[in-house]
Formats: structure tokens, C-alpha cells, sequence
């Protein structure tokens, strides 16, 4: 799996992605290669598809998995991927994650602003609907998964119209 990974991850940055993981099992008598590619702003398929040839070429010219004949999967991680690196923070701000501590305790908050180390967060509190931000350390994160939303309110246009109103 490390020289997978060794292989991959400069070809992968090549095409202007990074290789968040690698993944490789038996199915059968084949090996499947999962391969997981991300932007700082999200993946397109098209971006998706580059990675994906230039992730082909590298191991057709390549002995790193050997005579197996094998399946090759490249996709980007999906939004249940957890939260474990800060630039997974970073791509996430704006968007309610639920969070784990290493002391076992666990809370929901919209992520507001990302360090290397921390996370600005904005908890609401059951008191009249009101927010307080805290700073949550990284290192104190056990796990983090990003909370999908279906009903959040649409925010207000930046210019004060209402689209909403008939001219």
C-alpha cells in the first residue's frame, strides 16, 4: 500500500488534485485499487477523469502491484468522509459538522474559521435560538463527519434585494 501510495501521490498532485487515500483489498482473485482525489474546493469528474488517466498511465508503466490483475476505482472521498487533516476543516467552513472529543464528549457546531491546529466553531445554545463561538482544538478531536443539511435557510442576497418580489 505504501508504494502504491508513494507512486501516486506526486502523479495525482501532477493533475492539480491530492491523494487523500489509497485503498487496496482482494475481491475474488482481483485486487480492486481504490483511490480517493480531492481539490482544496472540492472535485470535479473532470478533474476526476484526469486523475484517473494519469493514475492508469503511472501503474501501467509500473511493476508496484506486480503480474495482478487488478481494478482500478478513483473517486473523490464523498461528504461522510471524516474530518482529519486541517485542510478538511478548511474545504468544510460554512457547514455543520459533528464532532466527538477525546474525552468523549460530543457537540454539533457550524464551522466558522480553520488554524492549523484549531477550529473556530459556532455552537447554537437552546437559550432564544443564540450562537457562541469557542475554539476547538484539533488534537482534542477523537472524530469529525460533516452534518448534511436538507432545510438550512437560504441566506439573504449580499446586495439587500429580495429576490422573492415580483417588479
Amino acid at each position: 500500500r505504501e508504494g502504491v501510495r508513494a507512486l501516486l501521490a506526486p502523479v495525482v498532485e501532477g493533475t492539480g488534485a491530492e491523494l487523500e487515500d489509497v485503498e487496496l483489498r482482494t475481491v475474488g482473485r482481483r485486487l480492486v485499487l481504490r483511490v480517493l482525489v480531492d481539490t482544496a474546493t472540492g472535485i470535479s469528474l473532470d478533474e476526476v477523469a484526469a486523475a484517473s488517466q494519469a493514475v492508469s498511465d503511472a501503474l501501467d508503466s509500473s511493476d508496484v502491484l506486480g503480474d495482478e490483475p487488478y481494478t482500478l476505482e478513483v473517486s473523490s472521498p464523498g461528504i461522510d468522509r471524516p474530518l482529519t487533516e486541517p485542510r478538511h476543516w478548511r474545504r468544510n467552513v460554512g457547514r455543520l459538522v459533528a464532532v466527538t472529543r477525546t474525552d468523549g464528549r460530543t457537540l454539533t457546531a457550524r464551522v466558522v474559521a480553520v488554524a492549523d491546529d484549531g477550529a473556530s466553531v459556532e455552537l447554537e445554545e437552546s437559550v432564544k435560538g443564540r450562537t457562541s463561538r469557542s475554539t476547538l482544538a484539533l488534537a482534542d478531536v477523537k472524530r469529525a463527519v460533516v452534518e448534511v443539511e436538507f432545510s438550512r435557510a437560504a441566506e439573504a442576497p449580499a446586495d439587500g434585494s429580495d429576490d422573492d418580489v415580483d417588479d
